[in-house]
């Protein structure tokens, strides 16, 4: 074969195998309006709790900036980080950088935030038992807890 053709062959290859690597696993899903966040935030309920399976789950796709509000899980939660990087933080300790391919676990009833960083999006899959009830939002992030330095 032809050292050209197969290089190009290759690449084409390489080009496809990238391309697909990118597409998202789950679809972006709805924006949600700006009631508990700041900045961009889409989410997708992959699966509402039942009679069956008392927890909950869903994607969130932050754009950079996004960050929810104050709030806690009366049943706690699991983030499984999939993209992207982004902050966890629980009331009164120090904020968290979250990567890809971390798992966060908000414990019941502790107050807390999470979202994007200032430069970088992030996607998450959460899951949260609802038998004891749904997220009790409080008060915004303020933009001085939320640039401060780790």
């Amino acid at each position: 074969m032809n050292k050209k053709l197969y290089v190009l062959i290759m690449l084409a290859l390489a080009g496809i195998t990238v391309k697909a690597q990118q597409t998202p696993i789950f679809p972006k899903g709805e924006k949600a309006p700006n009631v508990h966040h700041v900045g961009n935030v889409w989410l997708t309920e992959l699966q509402p709790a039942d009679s069956v399976f008392s927890y909950g789950t869903s994607v969130a796709i932050f754009d950079p900036g996004a960050r929810l509000d104050w709030h806690t899980h009366p049943g706690g939660q699991i983030l499984i980080i999939t993209e992207g990087v982004g902050y966890y933080m629980e009331r009164g300790k120090t904020k968290q950088t979250v990567r890809k391919g971390q798992v966060i676990r908000c414990m019941p009833g502790v107050e807390h935030w999470h979202g994007a960083t200032s430069e970088t999006g992030v996607t998450y899959i959460a899951t949260s038992p609802t038998e004891k009830g749904k997220t009790t939002w409080l008060e915004r992030v303020s933009d001085v807890v939320y640039k401060e330095k780790k």
